[in-house]
């Protein structure tokens, strides 16, 4: 009877998936009537402004938001597995902190490498976010050789992320309005800013960490009972740790690096999966998460252009926070 209200649920969360998408791709601040959008779906002629509306504008970002939700949400599962921590996020690493300073130093000091980044575009954004990431994974792997204690790896990822914090509030503070407008405005996050060009590119990043983090659930469900007893099993505590953190580094780096910070859905979706399914297996709450992730990123990208806002969008980061921030209020209250 479990497993089967388990496949029902699994078929009901995709289901709302589509439905999700669709609404996606219908809502905003032009208001798509589902026959123009089931026209423009199937191929068929139909109207030119509602075409160009969906295909080079609202369904690339759409796309772009499961995307993100999938892999920000098993990024914080990986995260409060390995340190046990049910607040831990995927920015406890400062890889987040390490793609912001990337795009802080490009926009911030646009001179030299910085100038020339800056006039690649987007496309500069996002390789001065790969290489800060990339950088404070870097430090955070050679650490993790010589500090044995989680405990310990978490705080000092905590550190790395204060530090790149800092010197991004340094850099804000000796730079001109002009740049300075550039970077606050990465800042809030943008599911608009990636392309179709772009896209590809994300996709590749998001589905090889998820297939790495698919391969580890057999040690992630170990490593609940206790690494005592992973060990006594025969798995590597080490290496798993290893792969944890690159899985980790990069769907969030990646994920940082084109859409920019976005916050709360991390720290928030495994556990409105472990809910669903009153469960802290790994083979229910992973894929769980991909769903559960897309489709509240999904939800929290409508929030962005509701009609109303005069063609404007919201920030993504704070819709995500507004979303985010209550209902982990609710879990402490309700554990309490």
């Amino acid at each position: 009877m479990k497993v089967t209200s388990h496949r029902l649920l699994f078929v009901g969360l995709g289901a709302l998936i589509v439905l999700l998408f669709m609404a996606d791709l219908a809502l905003g601040s032009v208001s798509i009537p589902l026959g123009h959008l089931i026209d423009v779906l199937g191929g068929r002629e139909g109207d030119q402004a509602y075409r160009e509306i969906i295909l080079n504008y609202r369904m690339p970002k759409a796309l772009t938001a499961m995307l993100v939700g999938a892999a920000l949400s098993v990024s914080g599962l990986l995260m409060q597995s390995l340190f046990r921590n049910p607040l831990a996020g995927p920015d406890v690493l400062g890889v987040n902190a390490g793609a912001g300073l990337g795009v802080a130093l490009v926009t911030l000091l646009a001179s030299g490498a910085g100038g020339f980044l800056l006039g690649l575009g987007s496309w500069g954004l996002v390789l001065a976010a790969i290489l800060g990431a990339a950088a404070v994974l870097f430090l955070v792997m050679l650490t993790a050789v010589r500090v044995p204690d989680l405990v310990s790896l978490l705080i000092i990822g905590l550190m790395f992320g204060y530090v790149g914090g800092a010197l991004t509030s340094v850099f804000q503070h000796v730079s001109n309005p002009d740049t300075l407008k550039v970077f606050i405005t990465w800042t809030f996050g943008s599911l608009s800013a990636v392309s179709w060009s772009m896209l590809p590119i994300l996709l590749l990043v998001v589905v090889l960490g998820l297939i790495l983090s698919f391969t580890l659930i057999k040690r992630l469900n170990v490593l609940l009972i206790g690494e005592s007893y992973a060990k006594a099993l025969g798995v590597s505590v080490t290496t798993t740790r290893y792969l944890i953190l690159i899985a980790t580094a990069l769907m969030a780096g990646g994920v940082t690096a084109f859409a920019g910070p976005i916050t709360f859905i991390g720290v928030t979706v495994p556990h409105i999966a472990r809910g669903l399914f009153k469960s802290w297996d790994h083979r229910l709450v992973m894929p769980a998460c991909v769903l559960v992730g897309a489709g509240l990123m999904l939800v929290c990208d409508m929030v962005t252009q509701l009609p109303g806002l005069g063609g404007n969008t919201l920030p993504i980061n704070s819709v995500t926070a507004l979303f985010g921030a209550p209902i982990i209020i609710w879990i402490l209250l309700r554990r309490q």
